[in-house]
């Protein structure tokens, strides 16, 4: 894969902190989300009480996202791929490059609110038991997203994100997957977080290792926090740190490609931990349902009901349908996930 690599920053070899921000085409959301990092840390890398680096990997944006970082940000450590890489495989560029005693994963679609980064590396400092924590996530407007999870059983697959769910939004299989019986007011041990913001211990990326490539977009974080729990790293969810998330800026700009990563990195979730038989149960059960929505929007788009709108959902789940929903769909995953060592 080409790509170039911009390297105008002070010598990371101290640094605390590395911040990896892999963005495609959100260079506004991109330049507040790097004001708030630089508000958060008290500083500029070079004048922060704590050392920090902050890697952005672009991946090919054509909105001048590089341009922008490169003008405004020089203290930033750019790599401008010349071709999306996906998400997972951007974010492994940048964990073979991060120094940091600590390892934030951040999406370019969140802002750091007040001293949220100091207050989550300083509750790692004082547990160094855990190997990573998320903050507490809100939507632009004050509302808190829901960000923790239970680890997802084979029968959560085909609920969750599917028609079931809409049919059955207050299941106990999804109260239970969505944690709704524990409160969200303490610090308290997850099987996984939502990836927007994602703090990892050094040790842990050395010992679990890299992203698994598989996974071009989505489900890479689900997939990691299971490697962290065999490796024996709890993750815990910090609200006492408050991060803005505007949520699917990048992924939310194409629909159907949203659609067909997501569910593609479902499946494929499944077919590694549980078993290529059942990934393939799965994948034909999600085939079956976007073939039903698409007759379900074809007879609304008949009844001239939004018809517009209908016939763009029509286009887009024929498109989900030809893809087939399989891991052929996605970039061929590195031979190995090599641990790395980060000195």
């Amino acid at each position: 894969m080409n790509e170039t690599t911009a390297s105008e920053h002070a010598s990371s070899a101290d640094a605390d902190l590395s911040i990896i921000i892999v963005s495609w085409n959100v260079r506004e959301l991109l330049r507040r989300c790097l004001g708030s990092i630089a508000a958060s840390m008290g500083g500029l890398p070079a004048h922060s009480p704590r050392p920090y680096e902050v890697i952005v990997v672009d991946n090919a944006s054509q909105d001048a996202t590089a341009e922008m970082v490169r003008s405004e940000f020089p203290w930033v450590q750019l790599i401008a791929n010349t071709e999306n890489a996906g998400f997972t495989r951007a974010n492994n560029q940048a964990l073979r490059l991060a120094r940091g005693r600590y390892i934030l994963l951040l999406n370019p679609d969140t802002e750091i609110v007040g001293d949220a980064l100091p207050a989550m590396l300083a509750y790692m400092d004082a547990h160094p038991d855990i190997g990573g924590l998320g903050p507490q996530l809100r939507f632009p407007d004050g509302r808190r997203q829901s960000s923790r999870r239970r680890f997802p059983t084979y029968a959560t697959a085909f609920v969750e994100s599917t028609p079931l769910q809409r049919w059955f939004p207050h299941s106990r299989l999804l109260q239970r997957y969505y944690m709704a019986d524990v409160p969200d007011d303490q610090p308290h041990a997850v099987d996984w977080l939502v990836g927007a913001c994602l703090l990892l211990r050094r040790e842990v990326v050395e010992r679990v290792g890299l992203l698994d490539e598989r996974f071009f977009m989505y489900s890479e974080e689900l997939d990691y926090a299971w490697r962290m729990r065999q490796a024996g790293w709890p993750l815990v969810y910090f609200p006492d740190a408050v991060v803005i998330h505007h949520e699917a800026q990048s992924s939310g700009q194409v629909a159907a490609e949203r659609l067909i990563l997501f569910h593609t990195s479902k499946v494929e979730f499944f077919r590694k931990w549980f078993g290529r038989r059942r990934g393939e149960i799965l994948r034909g059960f999600l085939l079956a349902c976007f073939a039903w929505e698409w007759c379900v929007e074809g007879a609304k788009a008949l009844l001239g009901h939004k018809r517009p709108m209908r016939l763009a959902r029509m286009r887009a789940y024929a498109r989900v349908l030809r893809s087939g929903l399989r891991p052929a769909s996605l970039p061929a995953p590195a031979a190995a996930l090599p641990h790395i060592h980060l000195d």
